[in-house]
């Protein structure tokens, strides 16, 4: 008998939890990232985490801070840190307008969900506002009223 196939599709997607429960998004991007190769192999096992991570504009440039791609396991000497920055690779109109968005101020650079797109690491980027207190709590309310439905729909159907 031949070995189960691996799922390749179980770590394909590592996702911000927190994101859409802190903040509003208004607008997305996809962008590549400057990794390393040892970087690579731990995404692909999925040993990354990008809950605490956000983005800034330096110099023109977009870097993405705090975000937490574990040692690769077996790697040597030349293994990376895991919470280095890593340059943002977008189109100049994307920066200078993500960049202006910034400088304006009340809205932050989040990244929503880290994936591969063919061979490539890509991380989608939205523009954020924060929620208060009070939208969180309506955020939940509706949660809990749509569990809720879907529940009372599914014992209707059965």
């Amino acid at each position: 008998m031949s070995a189960k196939a691996q799922d390749k599709s179980r770590y394909t997607e590592i996702r911000n939890a927190k994101a859409l429960r802190d903040y509003f998004v208004d607008e997305r991007f996809e962008a590549g990232l400057m990794l390393r190769g040892t970087e690579v192999k731990s995404i692909r096992n999925g040993r990354a985490q990008i809950n605490d991570a956000f983005g800034r504009c330096e110099k023109g440039e977009l870097w993405l801070h705090n975000a937490h791609i574990e040692a690769y396991a077996f790697g040597n000497i030349h293994n990376h840190d895991a919470r280095r920055i890593r340059k943002l690779l977008l189109h100049r109109h994307q920066v200078r307008k993500i960049a202006q968005a910034l400088e304006a101020g009340g809205r932050a650079l989040i990244p929503l969900r880290l994936y591969f797109k063919d061979a490539l690491v890509k991380v989608e980027m939205a523009l954020c506002t924060g929620k208060k207190l009070f939208d969180k709590r309506e955020t939940v309310k509706k949660q809990v009223q749509q569990r809720e439905i879907d529940k009372e729909m599914k014992h209707s159907r059965a």
